[in-house]
């Protein structure tokens, strides 16, 4: 069971098996993909693990499941601060605080992101770390010349370092590398102002065959070349595609920092220039996700899908697109297209978070449908219906109009008692027995769906079952003609009913019972198991234990189940 598969995860999980306790809690969410606690744990999995994205996901799935559940908040923000997106997960924290001003767990994540927050930012420094900045990189990207500085994984290391702690500028400048590149950044010719400073010490210039290396600084040349070699309109193509590129970086940066209409503003410049790529029509749709407005969203998405198609995007981008598509549509309590969605994103690039999300989206919408499909007025219509045919013996449609009914009114114990009548009349013993059984469920005191269930069960020759089923009824209304009716032919066909037996029906009988769980009880109890024994190694002692109220019902109910045979 799910259950059962949770446990297993949390037992993975504890002894820090995080791949066994993801493959467990995802079974159990396979087997119940309602329950919010798998998701809550499997994101504790998915982060010890160290992949906070999917940690991430199976967060908010938990919060969307159940918007009343602390740890989903806690999920969502560690999960946040582990992809160091610090003030959203600050959000999140305080998101579950309002709603759980007091909890501790909440309390102490929230602090330490903004430990860390504060720790990562600010410094005497932070205004030179404004050097590499998105505007300068953008401005960088555009200019030839910067172009190797840019492609070297070493140079960019370090500018990244730069961004993240401005401090390490002094040391950082240390590089011949860089300092070149900031000179060019300056204003300065390659080789400029060392040239001038040069000529003072004699083995200077000896050291100047490094200009010589630097001669792979017109690298530029022969890019420029190739490009050359292009028409007018593939160069134009190229030059756009570049400077499309920045634009969206630029957005990207707003977006970071939460200044939506800039990072609109921006990719529908990138798109202005490149009206082909359509992942700047997915950027804006994440940005208008973000906002929740779920229509704007939804357009942008579908016209990054039809972009996507015509210039023959990967698959895997379409799909994405799809998928946040479906999760609008989902926002919208749309969830006709949120499927279709989902079931087109899968098409394309096949997700086990999307399929998951698919299912989920999927049982939500059945539990809808069948809230929307329930109708009072339309439950009695069709028993009336299902009553006209049973009276007419056509047993079938009597079936049929019974089961409309159920499913316009599934918690009328009447409609269920009238189904299980209808359902004996065409053999379907189990069906009858599991409907009267839900009939009691519903209405633990109908006392005709007491009679109906003893009449079922002494048909299933359950006769163990039909006693106690008719005592219940008569203990309800004593004078019940029913019950009183079925308690004596129960009580008959026990008394003789058996002797009219063959050898292989009283065989088929007692195997029948071995596989009911209550007398599979009452025949592993030890107690009954030595007075059993002491029926024919001590009378006296059996005698005697049967004086006990308890044990004496226990061996009258396997007498009755056709288990023990008196002689």
């Amino acid at each position: 069971t799910a259950e059962d598969f949770k446990n297993a995860g949390n037992a993975a999980l504890k002894d820090g098996n995080f791949s066994l306790a993801i493959e467990n809690y995802t079974k159990a969410i396979n087997a119940d993909g309602s329950n919010h606690v798998y998701y809550s744990n499997r994101s504790a999995a998915y982060l010890s693990a160290g992949d906070a994205y999917n940690a991430l996901e199976d967060a908010k799935s938990c919060i969307a499941l159940n918007p009343d559940f602390t740890k989903g908040y806690s999920r969502k923000g560690a999960a946040l601060h582990a992809l160091k997106r610090y003030n959203d997960a600050i959000a999140a924290y305080e998101e579950g605080l309002a709603k759980f001003p007091t909890d501790a767990g909440l309390k102490k994540g929230l602090e330490e992101v903004q430990r860390d927050k504060n720790g990562t930012g600010g410094g005497a420094g932070a205004a030179v770390g404004g050097l590499f900045g998105p505007e300068m990189m953008a401005q960088m990207a555009l200019d030839p010349r910067m172009r190797k500085y840019l492609n070297d994984p070493d140079v960019m290391a370090k500018i990244q370092l730069v961004q993240k702690n401005p401090n390490m500028l002094p040391a950082i400048m240390q590089d011949p590398k860089m300092m070149e590149m900031l000179g060019m950044m300056m204003g300065q010719e390659p080789g400029g102002e060392d040239d001038d400073d040069a000529p003072a010490p004699a083995p200077a210039p000896k050291p100047k065959p490094a200009p010589a290396k630097k001669e792979p600084e017109p690298e530029p040349e022969p890019m420029e070349e190739d490009l050359s070699d292009l028409t007018p309109e593939e160069r134009k193509k190229k030059e756009n595609e570049k400077a499309s590129k920045v634009k969206k970086e630029l957005g990207n940066e707003f977006y970071k920092k939460k200044e939506f209409d800039k990072a609109i503003e921006a990719y529908d410049e990138a798109i202005a220039i490149d009206p082909t790529n359509m992942t700047f029509y997915s950027n804006k749709a994440a940005v208008y996700f973000t906002q929740k407005n779920w229509d704007a969203c939804i357009e942008q998405c579908l016209k990054a899908i039809e972009v996507g198609k015509e210039n023959k995007a990967p698959f895997e981008e379409r799909a994405k697109a799809m998928t946040r598509c479906a999760k609008a549509y989902h926002s919208k309590a749309d969830l006709d297209n949120a499927i279709e969605m989902c079931n087109n994103a899968q098409l394309e690039h096949y997700s086990k978070d999307t399929q998951r999300m698919l299912k989920n989206y999927e049982l939500e919408k059945k539990k809808r449908d069948t809230l929307a499909y329930q109708d009072e007025a339309k439950a009695e219509e069709a028993k009336q219906k299902g009553n006209e045919s049973f009276r007419a013996q056509d047993w079938p449609k009597a079936v049929e109009h019974y089961e409309e009914a159920v499913k316009r009114s599934p918690n009328n114990a009447a409609i269920r008692n009238n189904l299980s009548a209808a359902l004996c009349k065409i053999m379907d013993f189990n069906g009858a027995k599991r409907e009267v059984e839900k009939a009691l469920e519903l209405d633990p005191k109908y006392v005709k769906a007491w009679a109906r269930k003893g009449d079922i069960e002494i048909l299933m020759k359950e006769f163990h079952k039909a006693m106690d089923s008719f005592k219940k009824g008569l203990e309800l209304e004593p004078d019940n003609p029913a019950c009183k009716e079925g308690l004596r032919k129960v009580t008959q066909q026990i008394n003789y009913g058996r002797q009219t037996m063959t050898e292989e029906q009283k065989k088929e009988q007692a195997a029948h019972a071995m596989a009911d769980p209550e007398i599979q009880a009452i025949l592993q109890d030890p107690i009954v198991q030595q007075t059993l024994r002491d029926f024919s190694e001590n009378p006296a002692a059996a005698q005697q234990a049967m004086n006990n109220p308890g044990m004496r019902a226990k061996i009258e109910k396997l007498v009755i189940a056709g288990v023990l045979e008196t002689r």
